[in-house]
């Protein structure tokens, strides 16, 4: 009886940690789409851009631009990356004119 209560009990505890690891690895919002990028918090927003640009830039206008790059319709499939690097790249070219 003991020895088939550890079992189940390492069996609950290997899944747990399993479940967490895959959780965890989905939380980066750089790494998804548009359509789960309105649904983040705003710091998640501004953690995902300074990840994306590595703190270059300034990272409030480039999170307002790609929060109406999200907000266009049939915007929801595009990679969040791709949208911060338009940007980003955007952003660059306007400070240097």
């Amino acid at each position: 009886m003991k020895s088939v209560l550890k079992f189940v009990l390492g069996i609950a505890v290997l899944l747990a940690v399993i479940f967490m690891f895959f959780h965890s690895q989905h939380n980066n919002l750089e790494q998804d789409t548009l359509k789960h990028w309105l649904s983040a918090s705003n710091d998640q927003r501004v953690a995902a851009v300074k990840v994306a640009v590595a703190g270059e830039g300034d990272i409030d206008l480039i999170v307002q631009c790609v929060n109406k790059i999200a907000s266009l319709p049939d915007s929801g499939e595009m990679d969040v990356t791709t949208a911060i690097v338009l940007c980003h790249t955007g952003n660059i070219v306007k400070e240097n004119i």
